[in-house]
């Protein structure tokens, strides 16, 4: 089947006139055409077909849209005909087609969405509410911003990489980016084998965990940790290993101190002392100005690796927002809530957050790797903040549940109302990228060290009270609020919001 290329002057004034990314649907038998008439008379999906492939060499024109060629064009299509959005809808596609698919399309540069299983769309027919996710950029209030430069990918290109908590939502983002740069290894750790099995699955297509690149281990085990550094010498390291959720730590400080702190100082003097090139730390806008456990161990963590600056690794931290799109985050337990007819629960009218997409954490984290040098921390141009409300109400409308019930749950301990992104006592500084900033903050204390001891002494002990007391003493801005009963049972609600 020939390959078809659109007019660009008419590519162009066809992109000129639509209100939504630019779509290329993949399949364009019943469900494919179904779909595409669907979202041209539902422009507030934000996604606008403009063409389809299909494996069929009979097919020129469906539904008066152009079938550019075979579902094997499908990366070089997406590059020539700027596409933004790929959805595949062949919802009888054989699993490794599909993963394959969609690692070419996603490589290419597009977001991807695809269909539900056959049965599914058997039962009503496709539609674009069969779509399993909403773009998260129509709810940021802002254009996404595309952070990463053509240069920054000599940075992992040809070297040894290693991911900590590469199941998760970041890590997982990261390993996709990072393969598609031609890594000479790409090491993807995680404690958690069911998230390296499914990580491996969507990656290759196969989920065999018969291969040197998965590790399991604990950051918190030393000697693990020393033997996955000398075993595989890594080269760059992204550390995305964390406990997250600023209401559990809250109750667990001493988990939060062994996974955020203890675990984070192990692995970058494990990436000093085997000549590690470049350490970038996944950090949180938690972290300025800590008024929560999660915000003090990062903020902690953030001045370890600062204070390995000039050991012959480059070293650097990277703050996110709350990151629209990873997994238990915002958007997830929304469309739960939504879906189920619960109640939408937030904590207070007034409060908003930083939001980033899952793309751009990971670019950030990209660029900082090749910017860093002296313990850095780099924070994405985020815009202005998103009142939660607003954004539940932007949601609501794009999945046609406009009006949905808001039950407000009051703040919780250690939460604040309003996020920062620098605290106070830090110097924001340009970078060579235009949307991205950095800090250097305070002079790092003398007695960090000592310091250090006494916190992982209380957390070994798991006396929270005492793991509090140190930590206050090591983050001055930090001040641990009075736990009554009632508190205490109220943190478990609305654990979203605080996921970054």
């Amino acid at each position: 089947m020939q390959l078809v290329h659109l007019d660009h002057r008419n590519r162009r004034s066809r992109a000129g006139r639509s209100a939504g990314c630019r779509t290329l649907i993949v399949g364009a038998g019943d469900a494919g055409r179904t779909l595409a008439h669907d979202l041209q008379e539902t422009p507030s999906y934000g996604l606008a077909p403009f063409a389809f492939l299909d494996d069929d060499p009979g097919k020129h024109r469906v539904d008066r849209l152009p079938v550019l060629g075979p579902l094997s064009a499908l990366a070089e299509v997406v590059r020539t005909e700027a596409v933004d959005v790929v959805i595949v809808a062949i919802p009888s596609l054989p699993p490794l087609e599909l993963a394959a698919l969609l690692r070419q399309a996603a490589d290419s540069g597009a977001a991807v969405r695809y269909l539900p299983a056959f049965h599914a769309a058997v039962q009503r027919g496709s539609r674009g509410g069969d779509l399993w996710e909403v773009s998260p950029t129509t709810l940021l209030g802002r254009d996404e911003i595309h952070v990463v430069r053509a240069a920054t990918r000599a940075v992992v290109a040809g070297r040894r990489v290693l991911v900590t908590g590469a199941g998760g939502s970041i890590g997982s983002e990261l390993c996709r980016q990072v393969r598609s740069y031609h890594p000479a290894a790409l090491y993807m750790l995680d404690h958690d084998e069911s998230n390296l099995h499914r990580l491996q699955l969507e990656i290759t297509g196969e989920a065999l965990l018969d291969t040197d690149e998965l590790i399991v281990a604990d950051i918190r085990d030393r000697a693990r940790v020393d033997q996955v550094f000398a075993t595989l010498r890594p080269e760059v390291v992204f550390h995305a290993a964390a406990h997250k959720h600023l209401p559990l730590l809250e109750l667990h400080p001493c988990e939060g101190v062994k996974s955020n702190v203890l675990g984070t100082q192990q692995l970058v003097d494990a990436a000093v002392a085997h000549g590690t090139r470049r350490f970038v730390l996944i950090s949180t806008d938690k972290a300025a100005a800590p008024t929560s456990v999660l915000g003090a161990t990062k903020q902690l963590a953030e001045l370890i690796v600062r204070s390995r600056a000039g050991s012959g690794t480059s070293v650097g931290s990277v703050r996110f927002g709350n990151v629209l799109g990873s997994r238990g985050s915002f958007l997830h337990v929304l469309a739960h809530q939504i879906a189920t007819g619960q109640p939408v629960t937030i904590t207070d009218p007034e409060v908003d957050r930083f939001f980033m997409t899952v793309e751009e954490a990971v670019g950030l984290v990209l660029e900082a790797a090749a910017m860093a040098e002296a313990g850095e921390t780099f924070v994405l141009d985020m815009g202005e903040p998103v009142r939660m409300v607003s954004l539940v109400e932007a949601y609501a409308a794009l999945v046609g549940k406009p009006g949905v019930e808001i039950r407000f749950t009051g703040l919780r301990p250690g939460e604040k109302l309003n996020e920062s992104l620098f605290a106070r006592s830090e110097e924001n500084v340009p970078t060579g990228h235009p949307r991205i900033s950095a800090t250097r903050g305070a002079v790092l204390p003398d007695d960090l060290d000592a310091g250090l001891a006494e916190l992982y002494a209380a957390a070994a002990e798991n006396d929270a009270e005492a793991v509090r007391k140190r930590l206050a003493a090591l983050v001055p801005e930090y001040q641990p609020p009075v736990m009554t009963a009632p508190a205490a049972r109220d943190l478990l609600d609305s654990l979203w919001l605080d996921d970054f």
